[in-house]
């Protein structure tokens, strides 16, 4: 698939295509969307090399590839890089370098040690350090943005940083006998991500925020709803406040079975719902319960991604847009994210059979 066959099927980037879609109307085609795309994977797209650091060829990536946006992260933890590469693990790693030089590199890694068992570890946790925000590539891709393109701010996993700085077991035990000791990590968390979205609404050229918090395993929610509901949804209605204040749109991001969830996030003002996790959900369903309340993101299977073939990738890809598209309100992306060991060619398949199926109206 060359740069000029992906030109003649519709990749000028166009954000009033996902707004559209948004709205439950039907723009010119179907938009793609994604949360996180691995490095690796845009490297092989481009045929050169792509880093966290280059967000000139990330444009490009983003652009070639038909999306409308691209993704950056504002906050403590990059989606997808919840271990020795997000900005709270090199937190870790630096004041734990400041008295013990020689420990190794696990020691830091926040997925494998959890740093808060107790109050006194809740009160010298460095929350200052974290609490610094590095929005340079937020500035410095301004100059590569094309026109039509806009930046979705990536944020959020406030529960799922709190359970790891926790440990999970220490959070669970502590919810159930010591639940004020929880709301208080929450809390500092959470005030940390809102202070950094509050900065980057002031950045030129974006136009929503994608919370990426993971609430659920593919037999349900990992807490007790309610208990969501006591200590974290609170926040989430505040980052749907902050959204509407500022004219942004607010998705979010949850793997597992959300059926119990999906009122709340109604509820709290998010916009669009990913990934519809297709490992424990059925689209069409969830397509039937929220109707035009929230758009629906997602769901082609990373399994198929990596294991599937061209062909099959691209059948599964025409039923989804043959079921959900009309109409409006879907945006076609992978069942949870593109990782680095999807296949090329799979990936190719399926952007490729959005751009030249999904042009409305829908006639697959």
């Amino acid at each position: 698939m060359t740069d000029e066959h992906l030109t003649s099927l519709g990749t000028q980037p166009d954000f009033t295509r996902v707004i559209t879609a948004l709205h439950h109307q039907e723009p010119d085609r179907v938009p793609l969307a994604e949360a996180i795309v691995d490095y690796k994977i845009m490297s092989r797209f481009l045929c050169k090399p792509v880093t966290d650091e280059d967000v000139t060829s990330q444009v490009e990536f983003w652009t070639k590839a038909g999306y409308d946006f691209i993704p950056l992260t504002v906050g403590m933890m990059r989606p997808g890089g919840v271990t020795i590469d997000s900005q709270i693990s090199k937190v870790i790693q630096k004041s734990l370098m400041k008295d013990s030089p020689d420990d190794d590199s696990e020691d830091w890694n926040v997925w494998k040690k959890s740093r808060i068992i107790t109050e006194e570890d809740l009160d010298t946790f460095p929350w200052e350090e974290a609490a610094k925000m590095d929005l340079s590539k937020f500035y410095e891709v301004q100059a590569s943005l094309p026109t039509g393109m806009k930046i979705i701010a990536m944020s959020g996993k406030i529960f799922t940083l709190t359970w790891m700085l926790m440990g999970f077991e220490n959070f669970a035990v502590n919810l159930k006998l010591n639940p004020r000791f929880v709301v208080k990590v929450v809390e500092k968390v959470a005030q940390i991500q809102l202070d950094g979205l509050r900065q980057v609404t002031q950045i030129p050229n974006l136009a929503a925020v994608w919370a990426v918090d993971d609430l659920a395993f593919s037999s349900g929610s990992i807490v007790r709803p309610q208990a969501f509901r006591e200590f974290l949804f609170p926040w989430y209605e505040e980052f749907g406040k902050i959204c509407r204040e500022k004219d942004l749109y607010f998705f979010f991001h949850s793997d597992g079975v959300l059926w119990e969830l999906i009122e709340d996030l109604v509820a709290f003002g998010v916009n669009a719902l990913h990934p519809i996790d297709p490992t424990c959900m059925d689209i069409e369903d969830v397509k039937a319960k929220v109707k035009n309340r929230i758009a629906i993101i997602g769901n082609i299977s990373n399994e198929l991604l990596e294991n599937g073939t061209p062909q099959e990738v691209e059948e599964l890809t025409k039923v989804r847009l043959r079921k959900l598209a009309p109409g409006g309100g879907y945006c076609l992306g992978a069942g949870n994210s593109v990782p680095d060991w999807a296949n090329i060619e799979n990936y190719r398949a399926m952007i490729e059979t959005c751009l030249r199926y999904g042009k409305y109206p829908i006639n697959i």
